[in-house]
């Protein structure tokens, strides 16, 4: 029972705490700012700027190398189920 009461306690002062700090439109840009700076920084989405990979997904028609590499496909699952199988 006292373990609820503190956390109840707890909450509504948090509330109150907050929405007297956000009253302010400037406070309000600042939380705002860095509550989207923390969710980047936890998602760690990638920059699409700085992303290493240039050419993902389907290749390039024009590109007959890439084609003729993505034609062959790998061979290492074939070399496995031949193990396998002998």
């Amino acid at each position: 029972m006292k373990q609820k009461l503190l956390f109840s306690g707890l909450a509504v002062s948090t509330v109150g705490i907050t929405s007297y700090l956000l009253k302010d439109p400037s406070n309000r840009q600042k939380a705002r700012e860095f509550i989207h700076s923390m969710k980047m920084k936890l998602t760690k989405q990638p920059d699409m700027e700085t992303f290493p990979v240039d050419k993902a997904g389907h290749p390039h028609p024009h590109d007959i190398e890439d084609n003729k590499m993505v034609s062959e496909g790998s061979m290492y699952p074939v070399q496995y189920y031949d193990e396998k199988k002998k």
